[in-house]
């Protein structure tokens, strides 16, 4: 008997096409709020001039199936017939054992015949041969539009370098940002200019100052649950948050290193991958040694680790920031800072209920979250963001966005009850040959303009207020898609 038949298969496609009987969306699959990654993909795929297929990339429920749901949704409000429209979960165990071609034939042959169609796959990368399958696809069928989401970013980006150039975008779907969380929750939306920015401090008066960060006085109070559950749509809408955190623990975690990169890398003992994230997850906002970590792991080979750290990072769990070169010296050991992806996903590995009440922990928990944002602020653009460390003290600077053809953005976070900064910092010597440089602070009443000994002019701009408006610069610049 064989394990898959067509008969199956359409089973299964008219159960996740539902469009195909009644013309519309399931309204609890497409959810109200829609995230500026959904305006990006819309803006792809709609785009008649430059063809291209869009890939969404992002860890576990980030919100990528929604946004095809959403896409599919607004498809069908524009007139696109139900039958032209194909979501394929190729997570399901039965789609997993089909290929590509019989899961294609059996919709071309039972619901729609013609080449000008949508494609929405989900989880492609469980899909043998996926990225020639694109590719074929592109190629073939040139009225064909195609949407495809994954949680193995490298994957997806070695599948565009070998079968995707000049074929298909890749757009990361991060966590959700301050911004979003509290859009979501309907807090109360400050009435702010689209032109207000975290630099735009520099041009304000002090009281122009004040009026910003006392009309963020209501998003102030949302900050801390967000530091603890924020990023996955679904679990901050919950009312339970110590559930919440379970559910990030066993879905956002546990599947990713149990189940997901050990079938995509065939790694046999899964155990060591966990160690190496629990241990990354007591360090983040660190630079961490290579050597160090095959040590005190004990038993663990650098090359091992290497790896392990490349998967996790392949799977939307951690972010790597690598050393920038500010002042004109070579960096012979580069040594990357690791940082959780998000915040909330540390905070439930390590399930420590004192962490908001530990200044040590908290300044870790914030550094992590500001350089998630400023990275998937900045993803798209042509910069890399890292860190600085040199001179004579060998000083640092946190996060440093480093331009190709102007000057760097430097940033430093402080999340203390008192955050002076010293004279003789990294970030004032180095200010003065930077395009802006930021200090993110913690009390609301710690922001304005801080003078360096040579008379540059720094911001200091309290966490929540910072992220909010690098989320408010965000949503401005999607301006055009959504009205």
């Amino acid at each position: 008997m064989a394990l898959t038949t067509k008969e199956g298969i359409l089973k299964v496609l008219n159960a996740y096409n539902p469009w195909w009987k009644t013309g519309t969306t399931n309204a609890a699959l497409t959810k109200a709020y829609k995230r500026f990654a959904y305006y990006e993909a819309m803006s792809k795929l709609e785009n008649t001039e430059i063809r291209r297929t869009v890939v969404l990339s992002g860890t576990r429920r980030v919100g990528k199936t929604t946004i095809q749901y959403q896409m599919i949704d607004t498809l069908l409000k524009k007139g696109v017939s139900p039958r032209k429209i194909l979501f394929v979960s190729l997570d399901h165990p039965m789609l997993k054992l089909s290929s590509f071609d019989d899961i294609l034939d059996c919709y071309h042959e039972n619901i729609y015949t013609e080449n000008d169609v949508y494609y929405f796959f989900d989880e492609i990368q469980y899909a043998s041969d996926w990225d020639k399958w694109l590719k074929t696809i592109y190629d073939m069928n040139p009225e064909t539009k195609i949407v495809a989401t994954g949680s193995a970013s490298p994957a997806l980006i070695k599948g565009n370098t070998e079968s995707g150039a000049g074929r298909w975008s890749v757009i990361s779907v991060p966590t959700m940002s301050f911004y979003e969380y509290c859009e979501l929750l309907n807090i109360n939306k400050p009435d702010f200019a689209p032109n207000l920015k975290v630099t735009s401090f520099l041009n304000m008066t002090r009281q122009e100052q004040t009026e910003v960060m006392i009309k963020l006085s209501d998003v102030q109070r949302h900050f801390n649950r967000y530091l603890q559950i924020g990023g996955f749509p679904e679990l901050a809408l919950s009312d339970d948050d110590m559930y919440a955190q379970q559910v990030m623990r066993e879905d956002v975690v546990d599947k990713v290193l149990k189940r997901d990169l050990p079938s995509l890398y065939n790694i046999r003992n899964s155990t060591e991958l966990e160690r190496i994230f629990l241990y990354l997850c007591n360090v983040s906002s660190e630079i961490v040694s290579i050597e160090s970590l095959a040590k005190e792991l004990n038993g663990v080979t650098r090359p091992t680790v290497e790896n392990y750290i490349r998967y996790l990072e392949s799977a939307n769990l951690i972010y790597q920031s690598m050393p920038v070169n500010l002042s004109g010296k070579k960096v012979l050991k580069a040594k990357p800072k690791i940082y959780i992806a998000d915040a909330a996903i540390r905070n439930a590995v390590l399930m420590d209920d004192d962490m908001l009440a530990n200044p040590t922990e908290m300044g870790k928990i914030v550094e992590t979250a500001v350089y998630k944002h400023v990275a998937a602020f900045y993803y798209q653009k042509s910069t890399s963001v890292g860190y600085y460390r040199g001179g004579k003290k060998d000083k640092e600077i946190d996060i440093v966005v480093e331009y190709p053809n102007t000057d760097n953005l430097l940033i430093e976070v402080k999340y203390r009850e008192e955050a002076p900064i010293p004279d003789d910092s990294a970030i004032c010597e180095m200010c003065s040959k930077a395009s802006a440089a930021i200090v993110v602070t913690k009390n609301p009443t710690d922001y304005g303009i801080h003078t360096t000994p040579d008379g540059t002019e720094m911001i200091r701009i309290p966490a929540y207020a910072f992220l909010y408006l690098l989320g408010h610069a965000e949503k401005s610049g999607f301006k055009g898609f959504n009205g």
